[in-house]
Parts: structure tokens; sequence; C-alpha cells
């Protein structure tokens, strides 16, 4: 899987995402979550797109009323490296730091991708892996203005950040509210390669895609728009203009595009940025478990697994959490919780996260062959930290 930005890693399938799932037990499980931002936003665009005979002739009403809202962004950040050439070796490194011949320098690394501006306000939406780290950033507008961009706040659970310029007349995108379907036209936007801004054509191909690893949290848009490093951040829109989704990742064994993108969803971007917005942070609900790798429709020898639907296996707790306090146990079965069933893995990360913290509801699990119902007081979800380089 290939972050959109100049980061790469090696391709990947299917990996298990719940590992941000156990954390170490919240210093504070107050409730902080405050009443939704008040961000002046554009309402969803009717459509409106050149039509002849014969089906659609062209995108450029939709090219014109879009690209300009969407923006490059170039990142600044430091890194250390090691003085010693000697450090990488496994036996030159170890002898060099016991002796205290560690020592590093900081160099500066240059970045780029692309964000969406949804707000008159400067709000700027992109990815987490874009500017999380970033020591500056600086953000040019479709028209050729430039300035410094602020860090509103970071999600990387979610992979999206919140910047903000402080501009005068800035155009933006309008959220998609209404349902998107497999077969949807959507134009993808944004900075590949650092050539400039470039528009690419595709159809969405699937929909909830997740399991994937790349973010805790996945619900993502598939699509077949050609998008590139650089496009991270970038807007995936509807013949409409409307945003349907923020450009995240790709699949590719190349480094190119391969027809297999991955989008944030637009609502879920929304939802988010408003709680950073708000809070400074995205506030979470958490159980504090650690679950079993999940069974799959199909056993090994082909068979069908008819376990597959019958809950989520816990295979630990962390000590003092909720779900230690709550009166889970390891090896308990996951049935329901707030009397929504559960099924996978992804059904209880959403449905806990979903919860707010503090509130008290009913899990009901399967132990020992009998339904057991709990009262458990939801706790708040830590914070992720942002991965740190290698020294």
């Amino acid at each position: 899987m290939i972050f959109m930005s100049n980061i790469f890693i090696k391709p990947l399938v299917v990996a298990c995402s719940l590992a941000m799932f156990v954390g170490c037990q919240p210093k504070d499980n107050t409730d902080t979550h405050k009443p939704p931002a008040q961000v002046n936003l554009s309402q969803e665009r009717p459509a409106a797109i050149q039509q002849n005979g014969t089906g659609v002739a062209s995108y450029a009403a939709t090219v014109k009323a879009t690209a300009p809202a969407v923006v490059n962004i170039f990142t600044t950040e430091i890194v250390k490296q090691s003085t010693h050439p000697l450090m990488n070796d496994p036996f030159f490194g170890e002898f060099l730091r016991r002796h205290g011949m560690n020592q590093q320098q900081a160099e500066p690394r240059s970045g780029l991708g692309s964000g969406v501006i949804v707000s008159k306000d400067g709000y700027i939406l992109t990815n987490n892996h874009v500017v999380g780290k970033a020591t500056e950033i600086v953000v040019a507008l479709h028209d050729g203005r430039k300035a410094k961009a602020k860090v509103i706040g970071t999600d990387p659970d979610s992979d999206l950040a919140v910047i903000q310029v402080k501009l005068d007349n800035l155009p933006t995108l309008a959220f998609k509210s209404s349902p998107n379907e497999v077969g949807d036209v959507v134009l993808a936007i944004g900075n590949p390669f650092g050539v400039g801004q470039t528009v690419t054509q595709g159809i969405i191909s699937a929909l909830g895609r997740n399991g994937l690893g790349i973010n805790t949290f996945e619900d993502f848009i598939q699509t077949d728009a050609a998008i590139n490093p650089g496009n991270s951040g970038g807007a995936l829109v509807d013949v409409a203009g409307n945003l349907v989704g923020i450009n995240t990742a790709i699949y590719s064994r190349s480094g190119g595009s391969m027809g297999i993108g991955f989008a944030i969803p637009a609502q879920l971007a929304q939802s988010v940025m408003l709680d950073i917005i708000a809070n400074g942070q995205v506030v979470r609900g958490w159980l504090g478990v650690e679950i079993k790798q999940s069974n799959h429709d199909f056993n090994e020898d082909g068979t069908i697994n008819k376990k597959a639907d019958e809950g989520v296996e816990i295979a630990g707790i962390v000590r003092g959490g909720p779900a230690a306090q709550g009166g889970l146990k390891p090896s308990d079965v996951v049935i329901s919780i707030n009397n929504k069933r559960i099924t996978t893995d992804s059904d209880l990360l959403k449905t806990v996260a979903g919860l707010k913290p503090n509130t008290k509801v009913p899990i009901v699990v399967k132990r020992g062959g009998q339904e057991v119902e709990l009262m458990v007081t939801i706790g708040k979800r830590p914070q992720a930290e942002q991965p740190q380089e290698e020294e």
C-alpha cells in the first residue's frame, strides 16, 4: 500500500489494523467533548455538466468549479541522522553507541501533497501523513497565492488533518451528503509527483473497503481514477463538483497508479474535521481489549466457516481499562454492544469508537456456551502517537 505523498511502503493486501485498539489506561476519562464547531461550509451543488445527445461531452464545468479549491502543500520536516557513516552497521553501530559516539545532526527534508479548502474560514483538509511531522507548511493556491499554514489538529487513526490559512476570498468545496454508489463517475484532483495540479477521471469501484491495514479506522471509497504519489490529501469529487472523499493511498507494485486507489469518505472527513476544530482532537470511545484474529468466511479446507458471524473473540484485556472494570474476560465472544450486533473486528471498533466516553452500555458476550449481559462504562480512547523517525 502506498501513501500518496513522498512516503512509500511495500504493497499489502490484507493486514490487521486493530493494534491501536489496545493502549494504556487513559489518565482522564472525563467527557471533554464540546458541541460541533460552527464552521462556514458550502452547500452541496446540483449537477452541472455539459452533455450532448450521446452523453457527457466534457467535465470542464466541474473542473472549473472545483479545481480552485484544491491546493498544493509543501512541507519541511527536520530529520535526525547519524553523523558517523558506520552507525547503520550492525556491529560497529552498537560499538559506537556504547562509547557515546552516536551523535546526530538534524537535516531538513521536504515533502509534498495536496489539500482541499472546505471553509471560507481557511480550513483545509488533508492527510495526517502529509503534515503530521512537518515543521513548516506552505500552501499554494490555484490562483498563484501562497501562504504559510497552521496545523489545527491531526488524527492519525483516520489519517486526516486540518490546517488553516489566513487569506481572503477563498474558493471552497461542499461536502457531498447524499449516498455514493458503485459506478458513480468521479474526478481526482491533486498534485501527483509535484508536476502541478492534475485532474483524472474514473468511477467508484467499491465502497466500505476496510481491513487493509492503512488506518485504524477504515471505510474507504475505492476508485480507478488515476492517482499517484503527491495526490495525498487531494479531492475526489463527483460530476456536480461536490467533495466525495479525500484521496489517501493506492495499491501499487510499481509506485504508480494501477487503477486501485482509496479515498476517505467525505462524511467521515467532515465529522473528524469538526471534532478537531471544536476539541483540538477527535474524541472516541474506548473499551481496552485486544481482539483475536477474525474468523474468515471459509476454513482452511475450503468449507464454510459457520462461526464467522457468531461475534468477535477477546484475546486480552487492558488492566484497569473499561472492559476490565465492566467484567469482560479473555476468551469472551462479544455478540452485541449497545444492542448492535457485532460480527467483525471492524464492527466492534467502529461501534465502540462512536460511543460517547462515560456512557454506560450493555455488552452481550458468549461465555462458556452461555450468553451474559454486562454493563460497561465506555472510556476515552487514548490519542494515537505520531510515528517516530528511526534513529
